[in-house]
């Protein structure tokens, strides 16, 4: 019996709703996401903080964010979980909450060092795979339209000006009481939009049949309306 992406090939590749939204840094990807979640009753998966808790992890084992042999075998009993429910949008490393430690610019390099490793990401594919089909979700990364979820019933690429994307980083930086300046969060991510898409495995790039979507100059409330008009307009919902 012949089988795609892991699921029966008789049975419908998704049983229920799943929207992939993929992004540069900055680009409101983690804030349309989520309220794009709530507002459709959808889980969230977050893949980023997949790559981050990796990261994470390896840097409190000592493991080199280089190392992709090791960063392999890491993450293949990565133990991670997301909270749903009261816990919705919470991450938990080993049972400890990390939504906060996985945050920091640091670490934020270090996800970007780690995805890069084809060995990481073939291990992550599957266990991504899993729980995006674990019932009506949005699914928010870098690779989820053209590589994780190609089959995705819905695709969304969303975009903004590199001005807009660091003064978003900057802000969000701050907020943490993360001491950054404009200029920094500027070079952080640029060195960052070069990484992912420069990378040999699955680098970021718009999927073909995905709607692509600048949150420039939209307001939260404006970017949430159109693509809940979108989703149940392509979804049926």
């Amino acid at each position: 019996m012949t089988t795609t992406l892991g699921i029966d090939a008789e049975r419908p590749l998704f049983p229920h709703p799943v929207i992939a939204i993929d992004g540069p840094a900055g680009a409101g990807k983690s804030t349309v996401a989520r309220a794009l979640a709530q507002r459709l009753a959808f889980f969230l998966l977050d893949t980023g903080a997949i790559y981050r808790s990796l990261a994470l992890l390896a840097d409190q084992q000592g493991i080199s964010w280089a190392d992709g042999p090791r960063l392999g075998e890491l993450a293949a009993t990565l133990p991670i979980r997301f909270g749903r429910g009261d816990e919705d949008g919470a991450v938990f490393l080993a049972g400890e909450p990390v939504t906060t430690a996985i945050r920091t610019p640091e670490v934020s390099l270090g996800a970007s060092q780690v995805s890069a490793h084809p060995e990481v990401r073939a291990m992550l594919l599957e266990l991504q795979r899993q729980l995006a089909r674990s019932g009506p979700c949005v699914v928010e990364g870098r690779d989820i339209g053209t590589v994780v979820l190609p089959d995705a019933p819905l695709k969304i690429f969303l975009t903004a000006s590199p001005e807009v994307r660091a003064a978003r980083r900057q802000k969000e930086l701050t907020a943490r009481g993360v001491k950054t300046d404009a200029e920094a969060t500027l070079r952080e991510q640029q060195e960052r939009d070069r990484r992912d898409l420069t990378r040999a495995t699955a680098p970021l790039k718009c999927a073909d049949d995905a709607v692509l979507y600048d949150t420039s100059e939209r307001s939260l409330d404006q970017v949430i309306d159109e693509l809940v008009g979108i989703a149940k307009q392509r979804l049926g919902l």
